[in-house]
């Protein structure tokens, strides 16, 4: 079973990522880890954090000679912001420790603030702030990308791309050949696959920026080379796509989750909606012209791309501070401010990547388990074998 934890707060020492069920002999590229940390940071509408951090993994356990060794994987991201924090949020109880504590009384609409103030009695919401944080994402795109590196053995890519920002929205299907491109160009602001919508989208983050706002948007992940079988139908909880949904909802300022186009599919006739099925006898495969479903089919994969779209809420952190009620004195006071983002729709894709990755990862290894990369891939060989007899 693969699966995975993270550790650390915004401004402590480390984020840290535990990942066990990694079979053995899987390649680690460091370059490529560190382009997907790198990724995270990008993006039009980004704030002043990105400046600091120079994101890098150090692997500390399950890595040796370049390979995966079948034991559990430990990583950790430094936090160069810690140095100004590190009076502020001691780990021993210090003297003057009292005075340099950024105590957050007043709970910004939105965040986790008051609930986990309340959940856990505090009555300083600064630990809550720090937990709760996006940057832990830094911490799911590492362990994500050795789901990517497991998955790419095996022909498996996922990528994402950009299709809303405020009122700026791609209107039409982008291919993956053009979700590709705009991936391997790092200068792309947005990741949008159009390069007029695009404009349309910096418009609306320099909007939020000069009103002391922030805004949100919708993210697609692709999966490109999935095979049909992940997943199944027999119970509830295994169904692939509430997996996925469960992964992307997780997500800071996620607050719904659409499979293929399924919103659309909502308000649409059957005749409509659904995918009609053939058969390539050159191929010996089955095959749908459309892909609605989003590839997936009574919660199984059938072949096609797996698509998921994760709609990010604006950001709660605004520069023109809303009201709230300080946790100490209940009076009328203006939300906290800390240094945030105008728009993190970009950064959020490729989370989502890491969580539709590590999401697929493990559905892989349920189907083709083993200890070993040889192993998953005689077991993978089998199947393929077995499709191409169907």
């Amino acid at each position: 079973m693969l699966r995975f934890v993270t550790a650390g707060e915004s401004h402590g020492q480390a984020l840290i990522a535990w990942i066990s069920g990694l079979p053995a002999g899987v390649p680690v590229d460091l370059e490529f880890i560190g382009r997907e940390l790198h990724r995270r940071q990008l993006g039009y509408g980004r704030g002043g954090r990105q400046r600091i951090e120079k994101d890098q993994a150090e692997f500390l356990a399950g890595v040796r000679h370049g390979k995966s060794i079948g034991a559990p994987v430990a990583l950790r991201i430094e936090n160069r912001d810690w140095k100004n924090w590190e009076r502020a949020l001691p780990v021993e109880q210090i003297e003057g420790a009292e005075e340099a504590q950024r105590r957050l009384t007043a709970p910004r609409p939105g965040h986790a603030d008051l609930p986990g103030a309340l959940k856990f009695n505090f009555h300083d919401a600064r630990y809550i702030l720090e937990r709760a944080s996006a940057r832990e994402t830094a911490a799911r795109v590492a362990a994500g990308a050795l789901a990517k590196l497991l998955l790419r053995e095996f022909g498996i890519a996922v990528l994402s791309h950009t299709i809303c920002v405020g009122h700026a929205r791609l209107e039409r299907e982008a291919s993956w050949d053009e979700i590709v491109a705009v991936c391997e160009n790092l200068e792309s602001p947005l990741r949008c696959v159009d390069s007029g919508v695009e404009t349309g989208m910096k418009a609306e983050v320099d909007r939020a920026l000069r009103a002391g706002d922030s805004v949100g948007g919708i993210f697609e992940v692709v999966a490109h080379g999935v095979p049909p079988g992940l997943g199944t139908h027999v119970q509830w909880d295994e169904k692939l796509d509430g997996k996925l949904a469960r992964a992307i909802m997780s997500m800071q300022a996620v607050k719904a989750v659409e499979i293929g186009s399924g919103v659309i599919n909502a308000a649409s006739y059957g005749s409509e909606v659904q995918d009609e099925i053939r058969y390539d006898p050159a191929r010996k495969r089955f095959e749908r012209p459309s892909n609605r479903a989003g590839g997936i089919e009574g919660g199984i994969t059938n072949g096609q791309d797996v698509v998921v779209r994760g709609y990010l809420k604006p950001i709660s952190t605004l520069r023109r501070a809303m009201l709230t009620a300080d946790l100490n004195t209940k009076e009328a006071v203006k939300a906290a401010y800390e240094r945030s983002d105008i728009c993190v729709v970009p950064a959020g894709g490729v989370a989502g990547e890491s969580m539709v990755a590590l999401t697929l990862a493990a559905a892989f290894l349920e189907k083709f388990g083993g200890d070993s990369l040889e192993e998953v891939r005689r077991n993978f060989d089998g199947y393929q074998r077995q499709l191409d007899n169907f």
